[in-house]
């Protein structure tokens, strides 16, 4: 009995063993992955940044009054927000647009030159 009890010991302790160095391995193998996801998720959290200002460069434009927000086109590229339009805008609601933008977090400058002032 005694030589049975040291033998399923040692059978256990062997088992262990192994499974930890499987665990291992599979751990190594999934971190792989891991960082490569990483530089995936900064460069779509950027995306999203660039999307999430555009939207609410446009949205504040539409709600202002005197300010023809839908016929100001509105891109933005990290942080950098360009205004354009094909409609004739006045001074004054070209300078209130570009205050509008540069207001929004995240903008981190504000091109206007795409608005044709009258």
């Amino acid at each position: 009995m005694k030589k049975f009890a040291i033998t399923a010991a040692a059978a256990t302790a062997l088992t262990l063993t192994m499974a930890n160095a499987a665990f291992a391995q599979t751990s190594q193998a999934t971190q792989s992955p891991m960082v490569l996801a990483t530089g995936e998720v900064t460069e779509m959290k950027q995306d999203t940044s660039d999307t999430w200002i555009t939207t609410k460069v446009k949205s504040d434009l539409m709600t202002e009054k005197g300010i023809p927000g839908t016929d100001i086109k509105v891109e933005t590229n990290k942080g950098v927000v360009s205004l354009s339009s094909t409609v004739a805008v006045t001074k004054s609601q070209k300078d209130t647009a570009v205050a509008i933008t540069k207001k929004i977090e995240g903008v981190k400058a504000v091109s206007a030159d795409g608005l044709k002032a009258e």
